[in-house]
């Protein structure tokens, strides 16, 4: 089931929510059954909407979750772009 939904375009963040398992796991049971990967990250488009709505007071998190991405591939993509970044408290990093 966790193969054919993801074949039929379901991402690992939903397929994780759906078994009750983590998205790298989900990763993993696809790797070991050699399920061709989709490579998802963020455009150059979603990348500017990111930073746009970082620059609102959005959080990494919620702008990952917004684009079903990690958190972490927000940070990156804001860091290439030169994007000051927040730290836990909302104070910009120097």
């Amino acid at each position: 089931m966790l193969i054919q939904d993801y074949l039929a375009g379901a991402t690992t963040y939903e397929l994780g929510t759906r078994f009750g398992v983590d998205r790298r796991t989900v990763s993993a049971i696809l790797h070991r059954h050699d399920v061709p990967m989709r490579r998802r990250g963020l455009s150059p488009g979603q990348t500017n909407e990111a930073i746009r709505l970082y620059r609102l007071g959005w959080s990494l998190a919620q702008v990952g979750k917004h684009f079903a991405v990690d958190p972490a591939t927000v940070l990156n993509r804001l860091r290439e772009r030169g994007v000051r970044t927040r730290d836990t408290h909302g104070r910009t990093r120097s």
